[in-house]
């Protein structure tokens, strides 16, 4: 089976590169190809949140491993973390950010690479970050204004961590950083080589390529939706149904839409409500980012507790 996904993935990994390259070359000759930020938003809600759908399902299989017989308290805890998040990120906007960026970084670089790692090492999670930090760090070093612009959008107001952010940019760090996470892409493709691992350099190139043509929320709502969700999204299909993938697709489709709907309208309601107080794309902006580092939070937590025990 894990061959098989790795041979799926590749040829996604592939065919995004392809997409990747056609588009930016459009957006090179015409120079006016853009995707209004509601779009973004409104592929997020579904093809983006849609991977973590199944969480539920996950968290029936995590409390049949406690015993724990009252499954209301797994939503009650879901509902109440992601709430949590989103409170202490209204009261300390810088902190929470920057813890969002470094797990965000390592969830990326984890995910995106777990299925072609067949034996790991004790310096995996190092290497997940670096490779991972890259979506972080592309946006910022290609239209470095434009990223800062958006986390002012995020209720980020702390003087010390832009003249921070600052300095990392004026001194090249994120430069230096983006070299790291190449060398660290290097290195999990040379390890236990095989070919179908060329799918890391893809992916690579088609994460500079987006950041280096599209704007940092275009670029980054590409890469969710159609290379890190998509992925996950095949992952969980294989775990539905090991011998027929349209099978377990169908099964997928059928599991993952309550919540992705229920998802989907609590932030269009959300953002109607925000809308009273912030510009349309400012109102916009806070949802994917603050809503997705919400979910992202109980959605690691609840991966890393199920990999843990499962063993």
């Amino acid at each position: 089976m894990n061959n098989q996904i790795k041979k799926i993935n590749f040829n996604h990994s592939f065919i995004f590169f392809l997409i990747c390259n056609i588009f930016s070359l459009i957006t090179f000759l015409k120079k006016d190809l853009s995707i209004s930020p509601l779009i973004c938003l409104l592929l997020i809600l579904s093809i983006g949140v849609s991977h973590g759908s199944l969480d539920n399902f996950k968290g029936k299989k995590l409390f049949e491993i406690f015993k724990i017989n009252n499954f209301s308290i797994f939503y009650i805890s879901y509902i109440s973390l992601a709430i949590l998040i989103i409170i202490f990120w209204v009261i300390f906007p810088s902190t929470s950010l920057a813890i969002f960026l470094i797990i965000a970084s390592y969830h990326f670089g984890k995910e995106d690479t777990l299925f072609l790692i067949n034996k790991g090492t004790f310096y995996d999670p190092l290497l997940f970050f670096l490779k991972g930090s890259l979506i972080i760090l592309a946006p910022m070093y290609f239209h470095f204004d434009e990223t800062i612009n958006i986390f002012k959008f995020l209720l980020v107001e702390n003087e010390t961590f832009y003249n921070f952010l600052n300095f990392v940019e004026t001194n090249k760090i994120l430069l230096s950083g983006i070299i790291l996470s190449t060398l660290a892409n290097i290195l999990l493709f040379v390890r236990n080589f095989e070919l179908k691992k060329i799918t890391i350099f893809l992916d690579y190139f088609s994460i500079l390529i987006i950041n280096y043509y599209f704007s940092p929320l275009i670029a980054f709502t590409l890469y969710f939706c159609f290379l890190h969700s998509i992925r996950h999204s095949i992952t969980l299909m294989f775990e539905l149904n090991r011998d027929d993938l349209s099978v377990g697709l169908k099964i997928f489709l059928k599991k993952a839409l309550p919540l992705t709907i229920l998802t989907a309208i609590f932030c269009l309601v959300s953002l109607y409500l925000l809308n009273n107080s912030y510009s349309f794309d400012s109102s916009i902006l806070k949802i994917i980012f603050i809503g997705l580092a919400s979910l992202t939070f109980p959605h690691i937590l609840l991966e890393y507790l199920l990999e843990k025990n499962e063993k």
